[in-house]
């Protein structure tokens, strides 16, 4: 009975903590991508989360569209990076267009 406790406790673990300790993704916020032209500029706007306590910044994708002077969006990324289990995470939005 113990060695089934152990296995599921670790098989548990292993399914759920899937880039606890480090993750750096890009991802599309779009689902329609069989048309899609990016333009020539591309604005980024960031968000910080530190120990779950303190967040600061703006993800958003007016901040980003502003950041790049950006007046038409064709497309949205976001990008995640996290470390430790989200002790330290940073969001950032990345819009492309003209």
């Amino acid at each position: 009975m113990k060695h089934i406790c152990r296995l599921f406790l670790v098989s548990f673990l292993a399914l759920f903590s899937t880039g606890c300790l480090y993750t750096d993704i890009q991802m599309p916020m779009d689902k329609d991508f069989d048309k899609t032209e990016l333009g020539v500029k591309e604005g980024e706007a960031e968000t910080h989360t530190v120990l779950y306590l303190v967040s600061w910044g703006d993800s958003g994708t007016r901040a980003a569209a502003d950041e790049g002077d950006v007046k038409l969006i064709r497309h949205a990324d976001r990008k995640v990076f996290s470390v430790l289990f989200g002790l330290y995470t940073k969001i950032t939005t990345v819009v492309y267009g003209d």
